[in-house]
């Protein structure tokens, strides 16, 4: 397997050198792009395994082309640079799909520490994945390609597709412990405050629609994560 590829968006064409230069000299091969017009280009015409993004750029601004990597990549990592310290800039960092925030100036350390644990994480992830996607909870059958939820050949629910995804993991760990951490960074791709309270909001929503039937529940297994049960 060869170098990760890294594409660097960064207006600032000093930082922008060295920070390249870094990462080079640490096994990445680096593209970099001068603004988000240029990066969004980039990426459309190559094949990347992490994106680092600067949030103030001319043109195009780092959280406007993480939303335009997003509609074509959902999964691929992305890291934002920025002076912006505003807790609203952070958390529309991770609203457009962050999955890490450093603020200027940064250890370059740190940040080699993050890229290295973010693409470990995907790694795991793509090894312990299963293809499985059609699941039978109590009454209900669950497709998670076509996010149905049909119970006994009747109505048919169509989830979110953050509501399919946590559905999903639940019911690969069907009576026994999903843990909260793996469903945040797994979906949310984050583990803070914030993106819990999101996640409590749609386990909310999954047991509407599971109560139903009877003979399925989400139990909150507190501080630890949560039990899909099913008891028919």
């Amino acid at each position: 397997m060869g170098s990760k590829k890294i594409l660097l968006v960064e207006d600032d064409p000093n930082f922008g050198t060295v920070l390249k230069d870094y990462l080079a000299l640490n096994d990445y091969n680096v593209t970099h792009a001068k603004d988000g017009i240029d990066g969004l280009i980039m990426f459309k015409n190559a094949e990347y395994d992490l994106c680092i993004l600067d949030v103030m750029m001319p043109r195009k601004d780092g959280f406007s082309l993480a939303q335009d990597i997003r509609t074509t990549n959902k999964e691929i990592p992305i890291i934002f640079l920025t002076a912006k310290t505003l807790k609203e800039d952070v958390l529309r960092g991770y609203q457009v799909g962050a999955d890490d925030y450093l603020n200027k100036p940064f250890d370059s350390e740190v940040l080699l520490h993050k890229i290295k644990a973010i693409l470990q994480r995907k790694e795991n992830e793509k090894s312990n994945e299963t293809d499985e996607f059609e699941f039978k909870i109590g009454g209900f059958d669950f497709n998670s390609k076509l996010r149905h939820l049909t119970l006994n050949d009747g109505e048919t629910q169509k989830l979110s597709p953050k509501e399919s995804k946590l559905l999903r993991m639940l019911a690969i760990h069907k009576n026994d412990l999903m843990p909260r951490e793996l469903a945040l960074t797994k979906i949310w791709r984050d583990d803070n405050y914030f993106t819990s309270r999101s996640m409590d909001v749609y386990i909310a929503k999954l047991r509407k629609y599971l109560k139903t039937d009877e003979n399925v529940e989400i139990l909150n297994i507190h501080g630890e994560g949560f039990r899909l049960i099913d008891k028919s």
